[in-house]
């Protein structure tokens, strides 16, 4: 047995098919900010090709003490190479995600390694909520949500016209939404995992 990471992934769980065209998936993340609370989501399913390999995957991580919540879609091993990146830069910068943040995307566009990287990270803490992509994109959405993964799209729909329309606090947007995301997306399923701060 190999060991065993935080998320319930173990090495074996993070293996490519090396000159195939089969990559392992951790799909869909969606960060709400509404009513003075942050909530983050993730479903649980990772696929590898056509295939469901695991679908109780945890992609949401609490850093510094509790206080930023971490979200990641797309290759879980370079996922979690980026978060080990993101929580080394959150140490030289604490306090400061919008800084931790640019300093990582500056690394991932710059370094060669890095770049090979296929992933998205969304972060958020009582402050600032943030996307951060391989591309050196560091963006603050205006609404305060955002949704990365193959379903990332579905749940942010759904969860602006619940955070309309409704009166549902903003973990229970997430998990609706992420309810619905997976209803649509084939890479996302109902195991779903809400981690929440509050403003």
């Amino acid at each position: 047995m190999g060991r065993r990471f935080e998320n319930g992934l173990c090495v074996e769980d993070l293996i490519l098919i090396v000159g195939g065209s089969m990559q392992l998936h951790a799909t869909t993340i969606l960060t709400v900010r509404h009513q003075n609370r942050v909530a983050m989501g993730g479903d649980g399913q990772v696929t590898l090709g056509s295939a469901i390999m695991k679908a109780d995957a945890v992609k949401i991580r609490r850093l510094m003490d509790g206080s930023v919540l971490c979200g990641f879609a797309g290759g879980s091993a370079d996922a979690f190479a980026l978060l080990e990146r993101f929580e080394a830069k959150l140490r030289e910068h604490p306090a400061n995600v919008p800084r931790a943040a640019t300093e990582l995307a500056k690394e991932w566009r710059t370094d060669r390694a890095l770049r090979r990287l296929e992933a998205l990270l969304t972060v958020a803490d009582r402050k600032f909520t943030l996307l951060v992509s391989g591309t050196g994109d560091v963006i603050q959405p205006s609404d305060g949500m955002v949704g990365i993964g193959s379903g990332g799209n579905y749940a942010l729909a759904a969860a602006r016209a619940l955070a309309a329309h409704s009166p549902l606090d903003a973990a229970t947007i997430v998990r609706t939404s992420l309810e619905i995301a997976a209803g649509i997306d084939i890479y996302t399923n109902t195991h779903i995992v809400v981690e929440e701060l509050e403003c």
